[in-house]
C-alpha cells in the first residue's frame, strides 16, 4: 500500500490545516501525486485540499465508518503519498466507540500504519513543548510519532531552546514555522469559510506551500511515511445510488458533500447531473431522484426563495420521483426559512419544516439513524451512520419522522427529520451504512 501519514496536533487552533495544506501544494509542486485525506465529519477542509493537492479528497472516520470501508477509500487511490489531517487534538473523539474506533485521527494512525507528525503551537511556550510531545508519543502504543513542526516559534532563541528540550526526549524535530510566517484562513458559523468563496485561493495556498518549503524539512517528512494497514475482509458496505440519473444541488448554498458517497454512486453505474439553485437552474428533468446536500442557505435565504425554475422544478419532480435534502437541503424542502435578522423566507414547501436562525442554538455530534420510510436508495429499516452540525432551531415540524436517531451513546435524539410523499429530509449528514444493530 501507499506510505503515508498523518498530520495532528494536540489541540484545534495549532496549524495542522495550514501545514498540510502547505505540504500537498509544496508535494504536488515536486511533480509527487499526494493523496489527501481528513479525519472526520468536515467538508470543508476537504475543500481546500482538493484545491492544494488538485486532486478529490476524502473523508475517513472510524466512528462512522467499518475498517473494510476505510480500507476500501484508501485502496483505491492511485498516488505516491497519502497526507491525512487531523481533526482537534490527536486522541478527541466521541465518548463512546462506534463501527472502528470513537473517531479520533489516532485511530486512523494505528489502522493504516501512518507514523504521527504532531504540529505544535509553541506560542507561549519552550521546553514545555517537549514534555507535550513526549505524552502524545506514549499514550497510544500502537502508534508512531514520527517527529514534529513547531509553529509559530517566537526567535532564533525561542526555537534553539525547544530543540534542546527535545533532544533530550528523542523526538525529532521536522521544521520551524516563525510565528510572523503564519497564515490564517477565515471563519463562520460552521467552521473555514469555503474554498469556492476565498478570493485568490490558489495564490493563498502557493504562499502556504512556500512557507512549509522554507521551514520545513520535505525529504525527511517524505521519508517518514510508512503503511503498516492490515487486510480487511468483508463488505465495505457501499452507499446504493438513489436512482440511476441523480440530480445533485452544488453552488455555494450546496455543497456539503462527501466524494466517497459521490464515488460510491458513480461505481454503481450511477449519473452525477450537478445544478445550481442559486443560479435559479432546475434539477434535470430526466433524473430519477435529487439530492439537496447541506450547505449555507440561510446565507442565500433571499435568493433561494426568488428561483422560481428552481422551486417549481422540484415540486414538478416530487410528483412522481424521490428527493432528500440534508440539513440545509432540508431546510428549503421546508415551508419556510427565518433568518439571522427574524426575516421569513418562503421555501420549496415539500415539507411542513419551518426552521429559523433568529435564536442560534449548536446541534452537535455524531448520529445513528434507523430509518422509519424509504430514503433515496435505502429501504426502511436500513441503519445509518452520520453526523449533525447545524445552529438552526426547528419552529414547526408537522410531517412523519424519517427516523430514529441516536448520538453516539445511544441516547434517542429529537432530530428525527421527516418524510411526506417522496419527499425525505432530515439534518443528519449520511456518512456511510451502519454494520451495527438498529438503535
Amino acid at each position: 500500500m501507499t506510505p503515508g501519514l498523518l498530520i495532528a496536533a494536540p489541540r484545534s487552533g495549532s496549524g495542522k490545516t495550514t501545514v498540510t495544506l502547505g505540504l500537498l501544494r509544496a508535494f504536488s509542486r515536486m511533480g509527487i501525486r499526494v493523496q489527501s485525506f481528513k479525519s472526520g465529519p468536515d467538508y470543508i477542509d476537504t475543500a481546500f485540499q482538493q484545491a492544494a493537492s488538485r486532486r478529490p479528497s476524502f473523508n475517513l472516520d472510524s466512528w462512522a465508518m467499518s475498517p473494510s470501508q476505510m480500507a476500501a477509500i484508501v485502496g483505491g487511490a492511485d498516488a505516491d503519498l497519502m497526507v491525512a489531517e487531523g481533526a482537534m487534538g490527536l486522541f478527541d473523539g466521541a465518548p463512546a466507540a462506534g463501527e472502528a474506533g470513537n473517531g479520533a485521527s489516532a485511530d486512523l494512525a494505528a489502522l493504516f500504519g501512518w507514523p504521527v507528525i504532531l504540529v505544535m503551537d509553541v506560542s507561549g511556550q519552550s521546553q514545555s513543548a517537549a514534555a507535550i510531545a513526549s505524552g502524545f508519543r506514549g499514550l497510544r502504543p500502537d502508534l508512531s510519532m514520527a517527529g514534529v513542526i513547531l509553529n509559530h516559534v517566537a526567535s532564533v532563541r525561542h526555537e534553539r531552546m525547544i530543540r534542546a528540550a527535545m533532544e533530550e526526549t528523542a523526538i525529532p524535530i521536522f521544521g520551524a514555522i516563525p510565528r510572523s510566517a503564519s497564515l490564517r484562513l477565515p471563519e463562520r458559523h460552521l467552521g473555514l469559510v469555503q474554498a469556492a468563496e476565498q478570493a485568490d485561493l490558489d495564490g493563498v495556498i502557493d504562499r502556504m506551500g512556500d512557507i512549509v518549503e522554507a521551514h520545513v524539512d520535505l525529504n525527511i517528512v517524505r521519508r517518514a511515511a510508512r503503511s503498516g494497514a492490515r487486510h480487511y475482509s468483508g463488505s465495505d458496505l457501499s452507499m446504493p445510488p438513489p436512482g440511476q440519473r441523480i440530480a445533485v444541488a452544488q453552488d455555494q448554498a450546496f455543497s456539503f458533500t462527501y466524494a466517497h458517497i459521490l464515488s460510491d454512486w458513480r461505481n454503481a453505474g450511477a449519473e452525477i447531473l450537478p445544478f445550481s439553485p442559486l443560479a435559479d437552474e432546475a434539477p434535470a428533468a430526466h433524473a430519477d431522484a435529487v439530492w439537496l446536500p447541506g450547505g449555507y442557505p440561510e446565507l442565500h435565504a433571499g435568493r433561494i426563495a426568488g428561483a422560481g425554475r428552481f422551486l417549481s422544478g422540484l415540486r414538478r419532480h416530487a410528483s412522481d420521483r424521490p428527493i432528500h435534502g440534508e440539513c440545509g437541503g432540508y431546510m428549503v424542502l421546508g415551508q419556510a426559512l427565518i433568518d439571522a435578522d427574524g426575516q421569513a423566507h418562503a421555501m420549496a414547501g415539500l415539507l411542513g419544516l419551518v426552521t429559523s436562525f433568529a435564536e442560534r442554538r449548536l446541534h452537535l455530534g455524531y448520529r445513528r439513524a434507523r430509518l422509519l420510510a424509504p430514503m433515496g436508495g435505502m429501504r426502511a429499516g436500513t441503519v445509518l451512520n452520520g453526523h449533525e452540525f447545524h445552529y438552526s432551531t426547528i419552529v414547526e415540524q408537522p410531517d412523519h419522522p424519517l427516523a430514529q436517531v441516536t448520538d453516539a451513546e445511544g441516547q434517542p435524539i429529537s432530530s428525527t427529520g421527516s418524510h411526506r410523499g417522496r419527499v425525505t429530509g432530515g439534518f443528519f449528514h449520511l456518512v456511510a451504512q451502519s454494520s451495527k444493530a438498529a438503535p
